[in-house]
């Protein structure tokens, strides 16, 4: 076993922060860190600067019905896909900012269903935190999985005062699988979530209390 590889050998002391410069104040928020970290070889490195981009945290909900087999997903409009998707129109998961400090994700999952999908969750499990862009943004997403009856499912929904316009889609369980070969889902947690749910399809089945499905 690598001990290097299954626990990090530095923490928080083994950096150290000079300055964080205020770049930016709007709907995000832009830092630029100068600072220094011990190295694997010893010693310390040079001091260095970059920009942090700091947009809150968020929780993100895969929406099976283990009944039919489907997944519920929305599509929305998204900025930073404009410059170089085919279409910025993006096919992903119910998902939302945390709006407070110490806002727990679970709850926000659920919230964001209703408001997004206007769906009523059933069981909900944790699936993940990760960082998707540890390189220059601060964001964690929290990620779960939870059941819902895809037959309440469809229309448009979202906030009008957040400018949100979210179509509501159900699709069997296998199509969507089928959209990340084909690049339709090429979001981060659409992505992880329908291919931890390939994997663990069937041990989710049992503990929700549903029979496997045949492979």
């Amino acid at each position: 076993m690598n001990n290097l590889v299954d626990h990090a050998q530095f923490g928080h002391d083994d950096v150290q922060m000079k300055t964080v410069e205020p770049l930016y104040r709007g709907f995000f928020k832009l830092d630029r860190y100068h600072l220094r970290h011990k190295l694997f070889g010893g010693g310390w490195s040079d001091w260095f600067s970059r920009e942090v981009l700091d947009r809150g945290h968020a929780a993100a909900v895969l929406l099976y019905d283990p009944s039919h087999d489907q997944v519920v997903m929305v599509e929305q409009f998204r900025v930073g896909a404009y410059p170089t998707a085919a279409s910025p129109w993006q096919l992903e998961l119910v998902a939302g900012m945390l709006d407070k400090e110490g806002e727990d994700p679970h709850e926000v999952a659920k919230r964001e269903a209703q408001e997004e999908s206007g769906l009523t969750l059933g069981r909900i499990e944790k699936l993940y935190s990760y960082y998707p862009s540890a390189g220059g943004m601060t964001e964690q997403i929290h990620l779960y999985v939870a059941q819902v009856d895809a037959r309440e499912a469809g229309g448009i929904h979202g906030l009008a005062n957040e400018n949100e316009d979210i179509l509501v889609h159900v699709l069997d369980r296998t199509h969507a699988v089928e959209l990340t070969q084909t690049g339709r889902i090429d979001n981060a947690a659409a992505l992880i979530a329908l291919q931890w749910l390939t994997i663990n399809v069937n041990a989710l089945r049992v503990r929700w209390g549903f029979a496997k499905i045949a492979q």
